[in-house]
């Protein structure tokens, strides 16, 4: 089990238990026709925080949702090492560009087991696809060229041979003003399971499959196989509410 996949998992218990125990009152009726989701995402192509997610449900009957919903997540090579250096700074050797993907989606969501309220959980499936917007960033990285001379600069596999000389990354978004755009689409299924014990409000695990692609080969690392599609298993912490 990862470290996010941990800090995740007693994250979601934590919810469960503030959920319970603040708003019992609130367990009546659990009908609900609109919803609300805001979640952090942890996938098999990004960090410990790999993204970030937003979706709205509209019900269309008793066990079926219409979904909007935008995900933001930052894409890297699944060959990506960190290295330290002797300033202690962190970076990755051999990357040369960020990817920060935009997805917009549209999707339905069936209800596959109900939950009665105060006890058990409500799974769903899910289905959802809509476009994608590539933010391609350069990687920037301080290099000595020097003794007592460094420069802030793209990662360049010609010019930047020797990762000793590297002192760490870039500041934080430096290089997003230079960034270039990439066009594609998107679609994703899963299960989606729902935790609570009233109606105005719910925490959740949705876990999934991703499938993205480009119109174009994205190149993340000059040395290694880059690619123009994208796939990943991933999982997302909700929280969110219903009216």
């Amino acid at each position: 089990m990862t470290k996010g996949l941990k800090y995740i998992i007693t994250g979601l218990f934590a919810l469960i238990w503030i959920n319970g125990y603040g708003q019992r009152e609130d367990a009546g009726n659990y009908e609900y026709d609109q919803e609300v989701f805001f979640g952090l995402n942890e996938n098999t192509n990004g960090g410990l925080i790999g993204g970030a997610s937003f979706k709205m449900g509209f019900r269309l009957d008793d066990t079926n949702f219409q979904l909007f919903g935008l995900d933001l997540a930052n894409v890297k090579n699944p060959k990506e090492v960190r290295y330290t250096t002797v300033l202690g700074n962190s970076y990755v050797f051999g990357k040369s560009n960020y990817l920060y993907a935009i997805r917009p989606y549209y999707g339905r969501e069936i209800i596959l087991f109900k939950k009665a309220p105060q006890q058990g959980v409500q799974i769903s499936a899910l289905a959802a696809v809509g476009p994608s917007i590539g933010l391609i960033s350069p990687y920037i990285i301080e290099y000595a060229v020097s003794r007592v001379e460094t420069v802030r600069e793209q990662y360049n596999p010609e010019v930047h041979q020797s990762r000793f000389n590297i002192l760490g990354p870039g500041r934080i978004f430096e290089g997003l003003s230079e960034s270039e755009i990439a066009f594609g689409g998107n679609a994703k299924a899963a299960l989606f399971f729902e935790f609570g014990t009233f109606k105005s409000s719910a925490i959740g695990l949705e876990l999934g499959y991703q499938l993205e692609g480009f119109t174009k080969e994205i190149e993340l690392m000059p040395t290694t196989e880059n690619r123009q599609f994208f796939q990943s298993a991933y999982f997302t912490l909700y929280y969110g509410f219903r009216k």
